[in-house]
């Protein structure tokens, strides 16, 4: 799937979430919503790497946890990303990609 289908179809669930819960989604929103999840990626990395309460969650529960938080960074990442209008493959290949050896 190619970022930008997936960024129009993680935008409407979004939007659907917001009317649902009568939330502006703002610029605010998106950064402080992605600053959220980045607080449940870190716990989750925590709690995986032993270095936190597992709460009586397996290894398997733990690992998974850790993949849906950050299944919801990255979606909220793209959502800024779209909401600022920002070209996430271009800036990719102008920030990182210009730097690589051929």
């Amino acid at each position: 799937m190619e970022i930008e289908e997936l960024s129009e179809r993680i935008a409407k669930i979004s939007a659907r979430y917001g009317e649902y819960l009568g939330i502006e989604r703002d610029g605010d929103w998106f950064l402080l919503k992605l600053q959220e999840e980045m607080g449940e990626l870190t716990q989750a990395y925590l709690q995986v790497t032993g270095r936190a309460r597992t709460k009586g969650q397996t290894p398997e529960q733990l690992r998974d946890a850790f993949q849906l938080e950050f299944a919801d960074v990255f979606c909220q990442l793209l959502l800024l990303a779209r909401h600022f209008d920002v070209d996430v493959p271009t800036e990719i290949t102008r920030k990182w990609l210009s730097h690589e050896v051929a």
